[in-house]
């Protein structure tokens, strides 16, 4: 059976991952930690504002904004402290994958993306469940905001 396709660019980054030796692959993990934008003030303010994800190891929150377009286009905000690049690694890749798609494109975004950047033998199987978890509140938070329209 195969995998259910991917976004052209969340294909690209798992590509990117898979290409390089595993001793680099957590170096370009690091590097998309550090390209997580900064919160804007709406969400930096008002962490309340934000979903906690308690399956990631470290403090992550996220928020999710769907715009009343015709692609009804999705926006997607993470707090994550620096002193977790994974963690912000990981969050920065759903950001550059998925902020500014559609959403039924972010829907039909595979529940097991993470397990296609091999990183399987680098990183514990907890955070590549958080970034699972990451995923999941995306697409739920989604739903429930299209379900409210």
């Amino acid at each position: 059976m195969t995998s259910p396709a991917l976004h052209p660019r969340l294909q690209e980054i798992a590509d990117d991952f898979n290409e390089m030796p595993d001793s680099d692959r957590l170096q370009l993990l690091l590097e998309f930690s550090r390209e997580l934008p900064a919160l804007p003030e709406r969400y930096a303010a008002h962490r309340d504002r934000m979903e906690p994800v308690p399956e990631c190891q470290t403090p992550l929150f996220l928020a999710v904004e769907v715009d009343q377009d015709a692609g009804q286009t999705v926006h997607l905000f993470f707090d994550a402290p620096a002193e977790a690049p994974t963690t912000r690694g990981f969050a920065s890749i759903l950001h550059s994958g998925l902020d500014g798609l559609a959403a039924d494109e972010v829907l039909a975004t595979p529940a097991e993306f993470s397990g296609r950047l091999g990183l399987a033998d680098l990183v514990s199987p907890l955070r590549l469940r958080g970034m699972a978890a990451m995923l999941a509140r995306i697409k739920r938070q989604v739903r429930e905001q299209r379900e409210a329209r």
